[in-house]
């Protein structure tokens, strides 16, 4: 499926294939029948745990596709500092 679009990359980034991706900047790579997939689930674990937040109530955001997000000036101010780490 992928076998010339790897042999492009490797050609031209001077790459080798060392198998099958699983791990890439804490997100989990899976390659299934379907497709590939990414997951976050160790990288919000421990964002979780860094905030003592390990067991807290679970709940599902749901977010329609194609809607646009907008600045809320009048919204509470945040610590820049903890929300970028």
């Amino acid at each position: 499926m992928f076998g010339d679009f790897k042999k492009a990359m490797i050609k031209e980034f001077e790459m080798m294939d060392i198998g099958l991706m699983s791990c890439y900047l804490e997100i989990e790579v899976k390659e299934g029948e379907n497709g590939i997939f990414v997951i976050q689930g160790k990288f919000a674990r421990e964002v979780l745990k860094k905030f003592k937040m390990e067991n807290c109530a679970r709940v599902n955001t749901l977010v329609k596709c194609g809607v646009k997000m907008s600045k809320n000036d009048k919204g509470e101010k945040i610590n820049s500092i903890t929300f970028k780490s």
